[in-house]
């Protein structure tokens, strides 16, 4: 490991998603996480692509250690790492709108993704059109409050970066990417 690579700007940004990791195991309302706000925020700071998937995802894990592991969590991780790679389109372009929109589209991906998923691998519902259909109606009650955590924590986590860079600014210096 080359540690010359590991700059000021990646253990701050690494610090906070892990320590929004960790939130998921105190109580919180039902799917008002940090967890989408995470990937988001790590694939548009870390520049490094490897560093970019492995910081949120690792988190998520170490999380999950406690949280308990379920049968769909393929399905979970790879929304969240698609969301990464969305954050990773942001990278050098951190705009409002641009995170307003990976924030809606992050969770818009997510919520189709894991919802599939329940219909796919879960007896809740047929294998049926209509069995979709209903699994992602089901779900709806729990995606307005995935969309304001997401906005919330977006907010926090970009907002609250962006004014520690301005206070130092050897965090805006972007790393090499590999």
């Amino acid at each position: 490991m080359d540690w010359k690579a590991i700059t000021p700007k990646i253990l701050i940004v690494s610090a906070i998603i892990l320590f929004a990791a960790m939130m998921r195991l105190i109580p919180h309302y039902p799917n008002f996480t940090p967890v989408a706000a995470i990937a988001l925020f790590g694939g548009a700071h870390l520049g490094k692509r490897w560093l970019a998937f492995m910081i949120p995802l690792a988190a998520l894990f170490i999380s999950d250690l406690f949280l308990g592991f379920h049968n769909l969590m393929i399905p979970v991780y790879l929304g969240f790492a698609l969301v990464v790679l969305l954050g990773s389109l942001m990278r050098g372009n951190i705009r409002v709108p641009f995170v307003i929109g990976g924030s809606l589209a992050g969770s818009l991906m997510f919520f189709l993704i894991t919802n599939f998923a329940v219909w796919a691998f879960t007896p809740y519902y047929p294998n049926t059109l209509q069995g979709l259909a209903t699994s992602y109606t089901m779900a709806i009650p729990f995606f307005h409050t995935s969309i304001l955590g997401d906005l919330f924590y977006n907010a926090v986590f970009f907002g609250g970066f962006y004014l520690i860079q301005q206070r130092y600014p050897v965090l805006r210096t972007a790393e090499i990417k590999h």
